[in-house]
């Protein structure tokens, strides 16, 4: 005789679906009303000139129009770019070096101490980085004093008021503060990896760059695209340490978009020019962002 089927079961299903998206509903809601919406509004406000008080006027595409054909807006945004060289680049290269040489040594005590002066940087607030740096890369700053005194005195400048090492020297400052977050990743993921693949490696006569290359960093594939896509969207956002250091000088050379739409809203009153910047921007971390996490996503799964 078949058995009857339990009336209640799928309704009880149903009931507990609806309790867990009561749950998930708060968050929904601070999601709605602190990121979509202010996304909405930025669409909106792209698509007018407005000072920010007065009535708006339609504008259309032309913000738009404005920030690929306006040198300033535009060279911003290849500034930014730029910047991904030392953001991204420079820490996850020397990041897997650094974690590949903890590693090696683990079990001392010097491997605690380096992963504690690595990762120092992401513990002090952004614009106390900014402030330090400013005074050790000044005219008269460390890093001349330094120069000067190992004989290479033609060397120094100002090297954040230059506008040949402007941008470079704000990159340096990004690779310093990203650093320690890039190590501490990879070596998270080194420590998943199974020691008897290096043993098998060694037994086979391979050396350390051999164990590298071909385990160290294919273990590492989504480590790595963590990594390359939080650095990549830093550079491209970047703000506060360029604020403090630079304040987008010597003339726009270190310019970047979050600056830009920083002073196009809050000092020039271009709210709609401001808006359509924006809008570019996270077109283009999105672009960026997600290539990055396809690339490097786990094929197994």
């Amino acid at each position: 005789m078949a058995k009857a089927r339990n009336p209640l079961r799928r309704g009880g299903f149903r009931g507990r679906s609806w309790i867990g998206w009561l749950f998930v509903l708060p968050a929904l809601a601070f999601y709605a009303v602190f990121v979509l919406r202010p996304i909405a509004l930025t669409l909106q406000y792209s698509l007018y000139t407005w000072d920010g008080i007065g009535p708006s006027a339609w504008a259309g595409l032309g913000n738009y129009l404005k920030v690929f054909t306006d040198p300033d807006l535009f060279d911003s945004i290849l500034n930014a770019v730029k910047l991904i060289v030392f953001f991204s680049a420079i820490p996850v290269l020397l990041g897997l070096a650094i974690a590949s040489t903890i590693r090696r040594i683990a079990t001392s005590r010097l491997a605690l101490v380096a992963r504690t002066v690595i990762f120092l940087p992401q513990v002090i607030p952004l614009v106390a980085a900014g402030i330090a740096w400013s005074w050790l890369l000044s005219s008269t700053g460390l890093v001349n004093q330094l120069l000067s005194l190992i004989g290479l005195g033609d060397v120094t400048r100002a090297w954040l008021g230059d506008f040949s090492t402007a941008l470079p020297a704000v990159g340096v400052i990004g690779a310093w503060v990203l650093l320690g977050l890039c190590t501490l990743l990879l070596l998270a993921g080194m420590s998943k990896i199974d020691p008897a693949l290096y043993e098998a490696a060694r037994l086979d006569g391979a050396g350390p760059w051999r164990e590298f290359v071909s385990i160290t960093v294919p273990s590492l594939r989504q480590e790595i695209g963590v990594c390359v896509t939080v650095t990549v969207i830093a550079a491209l956002a970047s703000f506060d340490i360029i604020y403090i250091s630079t304040q987008g000088g010597p003339g726009n050379t270190t310019m970047v978009p979050g600056l830009e739409i920083y002073y196009l809203a809050f000092s020039e009153r271009q709210v709609g020019t401001a808006s359509a910047l924006a809008v570019v921007l996270m077109v283009l971390v999105i672009a960026c962002a997600l290539p990055i996490q396809w690339l490097t996503r786990d094929r197994s799964s």
